[in-house]
């Protein structure tokens, strides 16, 4: 059994040994044995206990804060600030019943948030085996967030939780970013730090807003209704949405390119250089030859997995409809839909962004009820249909976690409560780079969201790492406008800080190993550090200067690559060199009136500055010339 089961075994056990009235008094399961306070901010205590009772909260035998429970149970004290200490025990009482945590610290505490690359485990980083065997610190704790998706807020979390001492039975399966950055503060603080994880993988930012500060983005009301629906009742929700897709292919496929040939277990982007980032609508189509007796006992349709969204047609008739990168799509075949013959069969795809279309290794298929089956592994054809920015936003279903809207909140931010932080760090953005521009917005809702909720103003910025094809000249990239839209965002806020880490991953996969980097360099963000501000710049004639706010040094060779100049027909890579410790220069031509750097989803970087951070990917308009 892990320490965490035997202290909850145990806790129980205890329960049960008390009086009833006592049993009546619980606290909220944000609290437990090991757990950390903030220092320096009155701290709310809650929980439940009988209606109207008395609670006391006293903090190592101080003068207790009383308060009384309300009609429903629900009761909350706040405790005075206190400095950092170790070893404390907080005390709560009412009627005969009491509940004692020890080991309590006064430190900082952070929540650290986002998805797969924040989910991503100590246990799967680079060094793995020495991070966890070092990890032992008895004045770092860690909370791990169950996954849990809801339609509403929640007050209780997923699963059984508890907060932890860091090591190495506790560090495996936290978060190697979340671990990594809190170890650093540890060193540079001097003081117990707590860090709460909370990540789902493959979440859009929209799943972590609470209702109110998704709203106020505008044009979700119609999604957060569906989602009101979904609980009142799902069928009918699951209905709206199906009318909401088949409305959205029917307009973003009624035009289609010319057919090419399609590989069904890999992503379109794989196909070649023209879907190679491609997010929006397209359409397979095979056709099966079946015998009177086959298609008399077909029964079920096996199509793998589609990335992101899908609705199938046999012989023109909508079989099934689903939402999910990840999920097989499994449809039961209407009766009379199939008929002796040919067979024409479609699935309408829609890609959000990443990876696209049918893909996965499970063979497709049609199963009879007499345990034959008829493959469709022959030849698929695709057409291409609307983008995503052609047709507009895909119907979303807003009840499905990680993709969904509010439901990553009310299941894992609202059971937190409303305890204050020290900073919160996050670590997302993958899911979103179709659209960089709603990120924005976003964004900067989310931040004052979960500022308001918690009580703090340090916000941590993880800046999307590179992934994806390296190029030998100029593109447009998704990946490369999201990090504008990040740097932006921090940039516009006195209270923010980037963490850049456009050196840090890998162009063949999504989830680099090195969270040693991406961990110290938000700690550094946490501290104060920002790397997000624009060069000041400047121009003479055809000469543009950069100067940036702190001095900078070229690795590997005597000139920083990775700076273009733009005009309206198209963007150039420009030989920079060095003008000065913190300024780099380059030549332009009269009709060229922006600069990039680093534009690409996985660039060459070599300019850093002192501390061998690097100089963060932008874009900016160059000053007219004089």
């Amino acid at each position: 059994m892990t320490r965490t089961a035997l202290a909850l075994a145990s806790s129980m056990i205890a329960l049960s040994a008390v009086p009833a009235s006592a049993q009546d008094l619980r606290l909220d399961p944000i609290f437990s044995d090991n757990m950390v306070l903030q220092r320096g901010r009155d701290f709310p205590v809650s929980g439940i206990a009988m209606p109207g009772a008395r609670v006391t909260v006293a903090l190592d035998g101080a003068t207790p804060v009383v308060t009384r429970a309300d009609a429903n149970g629900a009761w909350r004290a706040m405790l005075p600030a206190h400095s950092a200490r170790e070893g404390a025990t907080l005390a709560v009482r009412s009627g005969d019943g009491m509940l004692e945590l020890t080991n309590v610290a006064i430190g900082d505490v952070f929540l650290c948030s986002g998805q797969s690359n924040m989910e991503f485990t100590l246990s799967h980083a680079t060094n793995a085996n020495v991070s966890v065997a070092q990890s032992a610190d008895p004045d770092l704790r860690l909370f791990n967030v169950p996954r849990q998706t809801s339609t509403t807020p929640q007050s209780e979390f997923g699963a059984p939780v508890a907060w932890e001492v860091s090591g190495p039975d506790s560090t495996p399966d936290f978060s190697a970013t979340c671990y990594f950055m809190g170890a650093h503060l540890r060193e540079t603080r001097d003081v117990p730090v707590g860090l709460i994880a909370a990540s789902w993988g493959g979440s859009i930012i929209q799943d972590w807003l609470s209702r109110d500060g998704l709203m106020s983005n505008g044009g979700y009301a119609d999604g957060l209704a569906l989602l009101a629906l979904r609980g009142r009742d799902p069928d009918a929700a699951q209905r709206q949405w199906a009318d909401q897709a088949e409305s959205y292919f029917g307009r973003a496929t009624a035009e289609l390119g010319e057919p090419v040939t399609a590989d069904v277990h890999n992503f379109w982007e794989e196909w070649g250089e023209d879907l190679h980032s491609y997010d929006g609508t397209g359409v397979y189509s095979t056709r099966v030859t079946l015998t009177a007796d086959q298609a008399a006992h077909a029964r079920t349709i096996y199509l793998g997995a589609v990335d992101d969204i899908d609705q199938t047609l046999v012989n023109g008739t909508p079989v099934g409809a689903t939402i999910g990168w990840n999920v097989q799509r499994v449809y039961d075949l209407p009766a009379d839909v199939l008929h002796a013959g040919e067979n024409r069969i479609e699935l309408r795809a829609i890609d959000t962004g990443g990876g696209g279309g049918m893909w996965g290794v499970a063979p497709l298929r049609i199963a009879l009820d007499n345990g034959e089956t008829v493959s469709l592994e022959g030849e698929w054809q695709f057409r291409r249909g609307l983008s995503t920015g052609e047709a507009g936003p895909a119907p979303a279903v807003p009840w499905i976690g990680g993709n969904g809207l509010t439901t990553l909140y009310n299941g894992m931010i609202a059971p937190i409560g409303r305890i204050p932080l020290a900073g919160i760090s996050w670590y997302q953005g993958e899911a979103n780079v179709a659209d960089a521009e709603g990120y924005r917005t976003l964004l900067t809702s989310l931040m004052a969201d979960w500022r308001a909720r918690f009580s703090t103003e340090r916000f941590a910025v993880v800046q999307l790492a590179d992934f994806g094809r390296m190029r030998s000249g100029p593109v447009e990239s998704d990946w490369a406008e999201l990090r504008e839209a990040q740097r932006s965002v921090v940039d516009a806020d006195d209270a923010a800080g980037l963490a850049v880490a456009i050196d840090i991953g890998q162009p063949g996969d999504i989830h680099p190993t090195n969270k040693q980097d991406v961990g110290l360099r938000l700690a550094l963000a946490m501290d104060g550090a920002n790397n997000a501000a624009l060069p000041v710049a400047t121009r003479q004639g055809d000469s543009v200067r950069l100067t940036f706010d702190r001095p900078l040094q070229v690795i590997g060779d005597a000139r920083p690559v990775g700076f273009e100049a733009c005009a309206a027909n198209g963007c150039r890579y420009v030989s920079a060199r060095m003008a000065a410790g913190d300024t780099v220069a380059f030549d332009v031509r009269p009709d060229e009136t922006r600069v990039r750097y680093l534009w690409a989803d996985s660039p060459i970087t070599n300019l850093y500055d002192g501390d061998m951070l690097p100089v963060t990917p932008f874009e900016m308009p160059i000053p007219r010339r004089r």
